[in-house]
């Protein structure tokens, strides 16, 4: 029995489960894995990012900001967190125009944003290619360690007496008049809901809500593929690296480079297991080269797949409470932009749960915007 029932654990789930916990909540957190096994683990680092972000997001990464630089000393743990900004590179002459209005959005909405010329780009970034036209800068963006913030966040919360259960997956929920009022395990366990259920399994979470509420989530799944480089001596990249056409996001990894920005893996049809795939690889490693060409030669150590991710069909999370749980709210399709946010949202989720409030910066995130 628990006041707060976590499903998930995750960068959300165990962020909720502190924050909860730290304003004194009896917390029960339940994970079908391990803390951090999803989409909130894995290699590298995440970019903690405003720039490019859909403009629906940028108040809760407004928020983020101020929470990011403190985070490790409030968890009194790692979080890896590195404030080195992002640069958004622009390498065609059509995409200048939509850049320098996102720009000027940026900086309505509080996040610091400037226009930085091609000489300011190379004086930034020296080993970009002369092809650069330009970029936005947003100076307040960085990185974070994804694994070890999730785990902190995990730890931090049992200090303050959550019980985090591992290796404890969830199978039904037992609902009586529109009201969860317990949920079930996959070892027949029933752990009693005195106030709320948060279902925060990402993956796991739209195929849950049509069993148990019969309810479709516009969403779909990808396996998102990261690679670290072998060790580069020396750096070449500066800052958190994004672009305005190709499929790329980089970043310095310690004495590696991690690439991602969109490339994928596959289900083996076979196994069911996610792999990586040579031409995706290859494919990420061109469009870092072309960039960045002083990269040529360099070879990937590392590539992975494994982590499953949420799209949601208009790009940003779906965060609500449905009549037919009343007592249950839950976040998912964070569509690979999600960890930013983190620390913003487990904050607010944590109000919603205690108060029965939820904050007008949730309002754009409503499952009833498809209906």
């Amino acid at each position: 029995m628990a006041d707060f029932v976590i499903i998930g654990g995750g960068g959300y789930g165990a962020g909720v489960a502190w924050e909860l916990a730290r304003r004194g909540a009896d917390v029960h957190l339940l994970e079908a894995k391990t803390i951090a096994s999803g989409a909130s683990g894995g290699l590298g680092k995440r970019g903690v990012r405003a720039n490019g972000r859909d403009v629906r997001e940028l108040p809760l990464m407004k928020r983020a900001y101020d929470i990011w630089p403190i985070l490790h000393e409030q968890l009194e743990a790692t979080t890896g967190y590195e404030r080195s900004g992002h640069l958004l590179l622009l390498e065609r002459d059509n995409d200048l125009a939509h850049a320098k209005t996102m720009r000027w959005m940026q900086e309505q909405q509080g996040i610091p944003s400037r226009w930085i010329t091609q000489e300011e780009v190379r004086e930034l970034e020296p080993h970009l290619t002369h092809d650069i036209q330009a970029a936005v800068f947003c100076p307040l963006d960085g990185i974070a360690d994804h694994t070890a913030t999730t785990r902190g966040y995990a730890q931090a919360a049992a200090r303050l007496g959550a019980l985090v259960e591992e290796n404890t997956p969830v199978n039904a929920l037992e609902i009586k008049n529109e009201i969860v009022t317990a949920v079930i395990t996959a070892a027949g366990q029933r752990i009693e809901v005195k106030k709320q259920v948060l279902l925060l399994s990402n993956a796991h979470v739209p195929g849950f809500l049509m069993q148990e509420l019969g309810i479709n989530l516009p969403v779909w799944e990808l396996l998102p593929q990261v690679m670290l480089t072998e060790v580069v001596d020396p750096m070449p990249i500066n800052h958190l690296i994004g672009h305005a056409h190709r499929t790329l996001a980089m970043k310095a990894c310690g004495r590696q480079i991690m690439i991602s920005g969109g490339w994928r893996g596959r289900e083996n049809p076979l196994t069911g297991q996610p792999e990586t795939q040579p031409d995706q690889i290859e494919g990420n490693r061109a469009e870092a080269t072309a960039v960045y060409p002083i990269l040529a030669g360099v070879g990937i150590a590392e590539a992975d797949t494994s982590r499953r991710e949420l799209i949601a069909v208009d790009g940003i999370p779906i965060i609500d409470q449905l009549p037919a749980a009343s007592n249950m709210i839950f976040a998912t399709g964070w569509s690979g932009h999600g960890w930013a946010i983190t620390p913003a949202v487990v904050e607010l989720l944590a109000d919603w749960a205690l108060t029965g409030k939820r904050s007008p910066l949730f309002e754009p995130f409503r499952y009833t915007r498809f209906l």
